[in-house]
């Protein structure tokens, strides 16, 4: 079967097709860099200003007598590191969703992900508070799957099927219900000031057990994204394109929905319910590289990390005595990009 210029158009979604792969290593060098320089900067910056050279005694000759070495090893690195992998993890799954859904508004916090972990979560943490931490992450990674079945469940349920924007709002509603239940059984059984910023999403206090639980699921989940993107390419030209070409698409579907409940799940259980990553950083991916997710994954994934990294440096920085969460930072260019792709979408109808 030939793929036609309408279909190579659908799965770019109207945005500008680069991509030679000198382009696309330009820019996973340039990410990379960047996010090299956003760690040493997030390093030395926050409440207590800690100087580069300490910051390199601290590596290379640690004085576990010195309170700015303590700083750097047990605060910053967790919280730096968590950034990066939960940033990676959200970005590649709102990718991965992007391609698999052929939805350009596809995103684990707007389509239910992030809510239906939180509310599992939330109920973890108000009637089992000494629950072990692989059993958080199991937990979170049933809400996920539960938040997303409610939705895909109630856009299907509709005639004419799950369209992008009928996903969009049962995503809002369903995200809504399952918040406002978590927070209110919070408020109720008096939690909601032990949990309150972590409902918001933040890094602040990731511990290194913490990071060790995340990093094998993150790493793990992103390896597979990274086997699954030419089946997700192909995908995203569409389901009956993609059957044409001998791709076993609900295989592919499938394999692709636990790596977007792994990714989702495993961040919501360590920062909480951080949105818009998955939804921004997709684009500027094809924007700059293509409608090749062999390369719009990895992208995304550098990508992903430098947003969490720098809106973390903001966090500590814009207000150095109060910790600002990272998912109203987010928020602030999440809702402006989200309203943007609506208006594109109601064109299109």
């Amino acid at each position: 079967m030939v793929v036609d210029q309408q279909d190579t158009a659908r799965a770019g979604w109207g945005f500008k097709k680069s991509g030679c792969p000198p382009v696309s290593l330009f820019v996973i060098a340039g990410g990379l860099s960047a996010l090299v320089m956003a760690m040493v900067l997030s390093l030395t910056q926050g409440a207590v200003q800690v100087p580069f050279g300490v910051v390199w005694e601290a590596f290379f000759h640690f004085d576990p007598d010195s309170v700015q070495h303590l700083i750097i090893w047990d605060l910053r690195l967790p919280r730096i590191l968590a950034s990066i992998l939960v940033g990676a993890a959200l970005a590649v799954a709102g990718a991965v969703m992007q391609g698999i859904t052929q939805n350009p508004m596809a995103d684990s916090g707007l389509m239910g992900l992030n809510a239906g972990a939180g509310f599992i979560l939330s109920l973890c943490f108000t009637f089992f508070p000494g629950i072990a931490a692989v059993f958080i992450m199991l937990s979170a990674f049933l809400g996920a799957a539960i938040g997303a079945g409610l939705v895909y469940g109630i856009a299907a349920f509709q005639r004419g099927g799950a369209t992008p924007m009928r996903l969009v709002l049962a995503g809002a509603a369903v995200s809504a219900l399952l918040t406002a239940l978590g927070q209110g059984i919070a408020i109720y059984f008096g939690v909601a000031r032990d949990i309150m910023f972590w409902l918001t999403g933040g890094v602040a206090g990731v511990t290194w057990q913490q990071l060790g639980l995340l990093l094998p699921w993150v790493v793990v989940a992103l390896l597979a994204a990274i086997l699954l993107s030419r089946s997700v390419s192909l995908l995203s030209l569409g389901t009956e394109v993609a059957q044409g070409l001998g791709l076993r698409t609900g295989l592919v579907n499938l394999a692709a929905a636990v790596v977007v409940l792994v990714l989702a799940g495993a961040s919501v259980a360590v920062v909480g319910p951080v949105g818009f990553v998955g939804l921004i950083i997709p684009h500027l991916a094809r924007y700059l590289v293509g409608v090749d997710f062999r390369v719009i994954i990895p992208v995304s994934a550098v990508l992903g990390s430098l947003l969490l990294v720098l809106a973390d440096l903001g966090a500590r920085t814009l207000n150095p005595d109060f910790e600002t969460p990272i998912g109203a930072l987010i928020a602030l260019i999440g809702v402006p990009f989200f309203l943007y792709l609506a208006r594109q979408q109601r064109r299109e109808v």
